[in-house]
């Protein structure tokens, strides 16, 4: 008995999005080449659903970028391209990992510092010297302060800012969190927890959350691969997604 050919909408349904979601797939080379029928209609089958169910969950994990290169290369017949991409991901989702982790023991030991402790300048600094002290440009520090991470006193004659050595403290903390991609709004409760009861509980909570993250990306990276090795050894399965 031949097997009904698929419609866009019926892709749509699977995945939760709309039919023209579809053909822009379609379009993107994310599906396999989509014949159509003597009308001209587009028509689909087992496979190009489970395309479109390994383009969905590569996308949560490696990003839709990766994701569709991924599914390019895998129609386009670069198998070793498609892998290639893939443990690319992979092995940048460990670097993020491991400079969580470097990043958490550091940021530990800043926050438990003195501000008056030997790692940081004792006297006080003008914006340029504490951007030349973390190596950051003076407008990143403006960009701080702006938001209300930063409150640098004015020097009463020049009203030139004047950083004391909490504030360096502080502001070595917000680079710190930047460079593992916290947001300006994530870095605040970690700043007003330190300076309120000189503890690091907010700081321990913004580490768990990141780390929290890249599991859930590592995760849906398993499934990605999964649902890409059924493309890639029986097409015909569209095993629907969990």
């Amino acid at each position: 008995m031949p097997v009904r050919p698929l419609r866009p909408v019926d892709l749509a349904r699977a995945v939760g999005v709309s039919p023209q979601q579809i053909r822009v797939y379609a379009d993107a080379g994310i599906l396999p080449h989509v014949p159509r029928s003597p009308a001209g209609y587009r028509t689909f089958d087992a496979a190009h659903l489970q395309a479109l169910y390994a383009y969905r969950a590569l996308a949560r994990g490696h990003g839709p970028g990766t994701a569709r290169d991924v599914m390019r290369a895998v129609h386009a017949g670069e198998v070793p391209r498609a892998l290639a991409l893939v443990d690319a991901g992979h092995a940048l989702l460990h670097e993020q990992r491991a400079s969580l982790r470097t990043t958490g023991e550091a940021l530990a030991a800043v926050a438990e510092d003195a501000p008056s402790a030997p790692a940081l300048p004792r006297a006080r600094l003008r914006i340029g010297e504490v951007a030349a002290h973390l190596g950051v440009r003076t407008s990143a520090l403006r960009v701080w302060e702006a938001a209300g991470l930063l409150t640098p006193s004015r020097d009463p004659v020049t009203h030139y800012r004047s950083y004391l050595p909490a504030d360096v403290r502080d502001a070595r903390i917000i680079h710190m969190l930047r460079q593992s991609h916290y947001l300006l709004a994530q870095i605040r409760p970690v700043l007003d927890d330190l300076r309120r009861s000189g503890g690091v509980g907010a700081l321990r909570t913004a580490l768990a959350q990141r780390e929290a993250a890249l599991d859930l990306r590592s995760r849906a990276m398993l499934e990605g691969a999964a649902h890409l090795h059924r493309c890639l050894t029986n097409p015909e399965s569209a095993a629907e997604p969990r």
